[in-house]
């Protein structure tokens, strides 16, 4: 489990530092200057990937918490971390590029990444509650 946590605490990083570059030279490519969520992308992969897995990796040293279940809640984390991000990604990319959106398309983008904060949260929850179980 720490092994897992280092790795892929690596590779959300090195997608936060990408999403960064991309922002900022997309941005400028298109002659952009305004506010998209493409900017929310960055810190959002480096506060939710990069050091939410350090820190389970340091909870994992500390309390042992992990079970079976915990790949599985892991998986659903990482799967609700990256809708979201393509609900960020879709909203600044259309955001930068002046798309008009029908309600029905604004709201399905809204929709996904409301899915996946919802992904996020509850798996957050569970291995909260696994960090506390084992904390007691």
């Amino acid at each position: 489990m720490i092994k897992r946590c280092a790795n892929l605490s690596l590779t959300y990083g090195v997608i936060a530092m990408a999403f960064g570059v991309f922002y900022r030279e997309f941005t400028k490519f298109s002659g952009f200057t305004g506010r998209t969520n493409l900017s929310f992308l960055h810190t959002h992969y480096f506060m939710l990937g990069m050091f939410f897995f350090l820190l389970l990796m340091l909870a994992e040293k500390a309390f042992s918490f992990s079970t079976p279940k915990t790949g599985r809640v892991l998986a659903a984390y990482q799967a609700g971390l990256n809708i979201t991000g393509l609900g960020f990604l879709l909203r600044g990319l259309t955001q930068v590029w002046g798309t008009d959106l029908s309600r029905a398309l604004d709201a399905s983008i809204s929709g996904v990444a409301g899915i996946g904060h919802i992904l996020t949260g509850v798996s957050l929850v569970l291995l909260l509650l696994q960090i506390r179980k084992r904390a007691s």
